[in-house]
């Protein structure tokens, strides 16, 4: 008997549990999480065959419901899932932890709706997780390439990600007052960028000045094409028929469609290929280096080559510095400093590395001159004052 029979069954001894869906929600602080989760479990839904033509809401309350009554078939059908998943593992479709993944969310769940489950037995069979994946970051040239591709966004998107290391869903939160320039002596020397604003995920980093005009520029064109430009106006938005005097506002491009973005880039443009797998010579379905992930890692790579303290880059990047979290207050400043050695290493473009070279040097040669003159000025006064 198939699941979706049995829960009807089911229905007739006792009535579907109309909180399951709400308290998974409750369960979930991070917004970004939860649809991880929420996607996830609808893969295992899938899997056993649960409702598929109905809402979310309504196969998790009718999950609950049924688990209550059928806890045996409910872990049997968890470790048959499971077992599935193991098995891609092992034909190398997936690694280690991506089937823990699949893990957190069942449990989770059954937390939430008071699911007897004896996770002890279910996770005994799990295969060990590598502590790192087996991949790297994409190097200056695949980065080149990928903003070549024929896409206004896309220079604007990958500088971005690549100059404050960024999670992908970062892209479903961030308007266009939340980022702010930096300026020194006239001249934006980087900008302030506030990640998941208005959530408990807050936090700054900051962005190159290379990173900051694209942006501008990619603003400025839509302001140029008749659409108004507040505060409240999303960075990233869907493309519009510019020959139309229709001109969308704030048509959002939701994470995933960036994600899908990037992707089509990548394989437009030759980047990635398929990585190899080491028993034979056909192409495995994991890649080099990850679509987004992928410039994340190299903004941590760059960052730590720049010689940044590794706490000041984990800060920048979201991450938990554990028990330092709370006692570690670096100001603004001193984190802005700390990343200002770090820009000339995430600077994409030759002709902006070169031109940041081409300022650093002058700056400095300026700087030599005025102590040159502080000098001749404190010889000048001695002199005349030997004179007198």
């Amino acid at each position: 008997m198939e699941i979706h029979e049995q829960i009807q069954k089911c229905k007739n001894e006792s009535e579907e549990d109309n909180n399951a869906y709400s308290l998974f929600l409750y369960g979930v602080r991070s917004p970004v999480t939860r649809d991880y989760y929420l996607r996830r479990l609808r893969i295992f839904f899938n899997y056993i065959k649960l409702l598929p033509d109905q809402t979310m809401e309504k196969r998790c309350n009718s999950f609950a419901a049924y688990a209550r009554n059928n806890p045996n078939l409910v872990f049997r059908n968890i470790i048959e899932f499971l077992q599935y998943q193991r098995e891609r593992v092992e034909r190398k479709e997936i690694v280690g932890a991506t089937l823990k993944n699949f893990l957190k969310p069942l449990k989770l769940f059954c937390e939430m709706s008071d699911i007897p489950v004896p996770w002890k037995k279910i996770t005994r069979g799990l295969p060990k997780v590598k502590r790192y994946a087996d991949d790297r970051a994409p190097t200056f040239e695949e980065i080149k390439k990928i903003c070549d591709y024929p896409d206004r966004r896309m220079k604007a998107l990958i500088f971005t990600m690549s100059s404050c290391g960024i999670r992908i869903g970062a892209w479903d939160y961030l308007r266009w007052t939340h980022i702010i320039p930096i300026e020194k002596n006239g001249k934006i020397i980087a900008a302030k960028i506030n990640v998941y604003a208005g959530t408990e995920e807050e936090y700054f980093s900051f962005i190159t000045p290379e990173s900051y005009y694209e942006l501008e520029k990619w603003i400025n064109f839509r302001r140029g094409s008749g659409e108004i430009i507040d505060e409240d106006t999303w960075i990233m938005v869907q493309l519009w028929n510019t020959k139309s005097e229709y001109v969308p506002n704030n048509n959002k491009i939701k994470s995933i469609g960036i994600k899908q973005l990037v992707a089509r880039g990548l394989r437009t443009q030759g980047v990635r290929i398929k990585k190899k797998k080491k028993t034979d010579n056909a192409y495995g379905t994991r890649y080099e280096f990850q679509t987004n992930h992928g410039f994340r890692k190299w903004f941590k790579t760059r960052c730590e080559l720049a010689g940044m303290k590794s706490i000041n880059i984990e800060k920048l990047m979201g991450h938990s510095i554990g028990i330092s979290d709370s006692y570690y207050r670096a100001t603004e400043a001193e984190l802005l400093e700390d990343y200002l050695k770090a820009v000339d290493y995430l600077t994409i473009n030759d002709e902006n590395r070169l031109k940041l070279k081409l300022e650093q040097r002058v700056q400095i040669e300026k700087s030599q001159l005025e102590a040159l003159k502080a000098d001749f000025e404190r010889f000048k006064n001695e002199v005349l004052k030997q004179r007198k």
